[in-house]
């Protein structure tokens, strides 16, 4: 069984949360199953092949389960990206739009230096919102993003159409 077929069978379908109307995609039974989360590591080491990749940054809080097992195997490091408000010294923040209302996401101003090709990873690819920010964050501190992993994408949302000005790869498991 190929692994997006292996990802979908485990990924666990949740009508009307957190909302009526919406179908969520739990990766609960993913995490709970270890084989399956080294061969999503895989997977990830097999998309990237060929990439140069100076560092992962990791979207709060599911795109730290994947993205820093990744930057070990890759020898990189693992750059958080969080809500603003979450981290403890100087922070670069960007304020993006959501479907209803604003967000806000930040990291370390000294985590991303001049140059670095940062891969931008999160569990879940939707409207593309939250990626595009982490993006900003990279491209303020003169780093360049590299690509974006993740491990799901819901196409209907279109979030691949708010990435692609990043001219980067957009790498992902499991497509719904």
């Amino acid at each position: 069984m190929i692994l997006e077929d292996r990802l979908k069978a485990a990924i666990r379908a949740v009508p009307d949360f957190p909302k009526p109307g919406i179908l969520f995609r739990d990766i609960t039974p993913v995490l709970e199953d270890a084989a399956l989360c080294n061969a999503c590591v895989d997977g990830f080491l097999e998309s990237l092949k060929g990439q140069r990749i100076d560092a992962i940054a990791g979207i709060e809080s599911r795109g730290f389960l994947f993205g820093m097992p990744l930057a070990m195997k890759l020898g990189v490091p693992f750059v958080t990206v969080r809500k603003k408000g979450k981290l403890p010294w100087k922070t670069v923040a960007y304020k993006y739009d959501l479907e209803y209302g604003s967000a806000e996401v930040e990291m370390h101003v000294d985590t991303v230096k001049p140059g670095m090709r940062v891969l931008v990873h999160d569990d879940l690819l939707a409207t593309g919102g939250t990626a595009m920010a982490a993006a900003e964050l990279i491209r303020m501190q003169q780093g360049t993003v590299a690509g974006f992993s993740f491990l799901i994408e819901l196409s209907f949302l279109r979030g691949v159409e708010r990435l692609r000005p990043y001219n980067a790869d957009i790498f992902r498991l499991a497509t719904y």
